[in-house]
């Protein structure tokens, strides 16, 4: 008697240790989706296409020894799968979440300690298993389409699996939409956006699967179709990491240290796109247009996410306070986002533009791009500082909020590209002068990547490049010391 009671404890343990290693939110979610009428009539409407098509085919080739009506057959029924997995599964987890917010729920979705990651998990993951109730209705009917000749296997494979990648960064960003507004209108206006968005990336995902299925072997031995693949499959990755520690940072309570997870994502992201950049820019024979691209794409994405770094409240709870020190860029806190943001475009120009000077093809034009990969990390931190130098003058908070900070610094950046246009045509100088363009974000950057093609060289000088970095250092530390002050006053009993 002993046996069958020791075998009923063990399997009864081993069912209790990995069903607290699943989500609870992934049963509940998939459950609740499964009940609504939007699943059911979506998944049925889904499968009656399906069916209807492969009827059609059916019907057209049975009269005919070899056809090639595959690749016609295959998009239609990609585009049966992609309504639900690119409009209603990323709508659907969007909509998951915000409804939390908006019925007051998700206070009882903290009480049960699963924390803002795991309920972002449990989200997503609850998406993908209906994303894959679906796949696997209109699966077969994909791999039917390849015995219909005209399209082969590794062209079908590739469209699904960059399809797959597709719907989970869809799902991801669509979770963090829903985090990004608290009022009655701007969800109003996020939902708008969510929309739009989703119907642009339909779009994308038919333009892509119908190139990739009406020639796919062909563009997939293309070097530049692969490197294309490579590199948004790599976006998709990394931005959909940092998009997914952004939702969890925003629903997290301020005394937790929200911003570790965020910031440490931007981190990574840059390391790995530098280690991406010095291997094409081995592979390429050193070529300086390799460390062009990478420097410019680099510092318009650290740009973008540097103004969400900076544009953090100021000061931190009282229970972080004694292990930040001068070193803690991953704490909460204005003054450690901008520090890290400084820091980061520092170490991006430095590496980039030391690689510039050791590549073999150097010549008149990669001088000019040189001077214009140095100064465009100084334009970025110009205005960020700025922006934030202006947010804290005043005495009141108003202007120091996260969406005043972004405000401030998209108006200066206005300000500066379009008065010195204003200037010229007033005073009858020439609209692209370079002195009077210098510190134009716009027309100041062009000059400094241009040269004179009827004499070979750069239509900036070096210390006109030098001007403006030391004009970006010291707005850089007018804007830290008024962050340290704010900061001072913010932990003020």
């Amino acid at each position: 008697m002993s046996a069958p009671v020791e075998s009923s404890v063990g399997g009864g343990s081993f069912q209790e240790r990995w069903g607290d290693r699943l989500n609870p939110l992934v049963v509940k979610e998939v459950r609740q989706g499964l009940r609504t009428r939007i699943f059911w009539a979506s998944f049925g409407l889904n499968l009656i296409a399906c069916v209807v098509l492969a009827l059609v085919a059916f019907v057209q080739t049975r009269e005919l020894s070899f056809s090639h009506h595959g690749q016609a057959y295959f998009f239609a029924f990609f585009i049966c799968l992609a309504v639900a997995h690119y409009f209603v599964i990323p709508y659907g987890a969007y909509r998951s979440l915000a409804r939390e917010r908006e019925d007051d729920t998700w206070v009882l979705l903290v009480l049960t300690g699963l924390g803002p990651r795991k309920i972002l998990r449990g989200k997503v993951a609850s998406a993908l298993v209906q994303a894959g109730l679906y796949a696997s209705a209109v699966g077969p009917f994909l791999l039917f389409s390849y015995y219909l000749n005209g399209i082969s296997l590794p062209s079908i494979l590739t469209v699904l699996g960059l399809g797959g990648a597709w719907l989970v960064f869809l799902t991801v960003v669509a979770v963090c939409a829903a985090t990004l507004a608290d009022s009655r209108m701007g969800r109003a206006f996020v939902h708008f956006v969510v929309l739009g968005a989703l119907g642009m990336a339909f779009s994308t995902a038919l333009g892509v699967g119908g190139a990739l299925s009406d020639s796919g072997s062909r563009l997939l031995s293309k070097y530049g179709v692969q490197l294309a693949t490579g590199v948004g499959l790599g976006v998709m990755l990394l931005d959909g990491w940092l998009l997914f520690e952004v939702a969890a940072s925003r629903l997290s309570l301020s005394t937790e240290d929200y911003t570790k997870g965020p910031r440490r994502a931007v981190v990574a992201q840059m390391l790995v796109a530098l280690l991406v950049g010095l291997g094409f820019w081995w592979y390429e024979d050193r070529k300086h247009v390799v460390t062009e691209i990478f420097s410019i794409c680099g510092t318009v994405h650290l740009t973008f996410v540097g103004l969400f770094l900076v544009s953090d409240v100021d000061g931190q709870a009282r229970a972080l306070r004694p292990g930040t020190g001068p070193l803690s860029l991953f704490r909460p806190g204005a003054l450690r986002g901008f520090r890290l943001t400084v820091l980061l475009f520092v170490a991006w120009a430095a590496v980039w533009g030391a690689l510039a000077l050791v590549s073999d093809d150097r010549n008149s034009n990669s001088e000019a791009m040189r001077m214009l990969m140095m100064v465009m990390p100084a334009y970025a931190v110009l205005y960020l500082s700025l922006a934030l130098v202006l947010g804290r003058m005043p005495r009141s908070d108003r202007f120091s909020s996260p969406a005043s900070v972004r405000l401030l610094f998209v108006a200066a950046v206005g300000v500066a590209a379009g008065l010195p246009p204003l200037l010229a045509e007033l005073t009858g100088f020439d609209m692209g002068d370079p002195l009077l363009n210098l510190l134009n974000p716009v027309v100041g950057l062009a000059n400094f990547g241009t040269h004179d093609y009827s004499t070979g060289e750069p239509e900036m000088t070096w210390p006109l490049a030098t001007f403006v970095v030391g004009v970006a250092l010291l707005v850089a530390f007018l804007a830290d010391r008024a962050l340290v002050e704010r900061e001072k006053r913010a932990h003020l009993p």
